[in-house]
């Protein structure tokens, strides 16, 4: 049976192998491809592109 050492004392190696086990992915879900556009933002392309004012 291993000793119990508390995180704060545990070796930077030991603290990387806790967080790599705590880590975890998002799997098939693409963060960056559900995010809102930024209403405040310029676009450079028009919503329409055979808008009235696009002539």
């Amino acid at each position: 049976m291993q000793k119990f050492v508390p995180y704060e004392k545990a070796s930077k190696k030991a603290k990387r192998e806790i967080d790599l086990k705590k880590r975890n992915t998002w799997g098939d879900l693409n963060p960056v491809t559900r995010k809102e556009p930024n209403p405040k933002a310029y676009r450079r392309h028009p919503k329409h592109k055979h808008s009235l004012f696009n002539e």
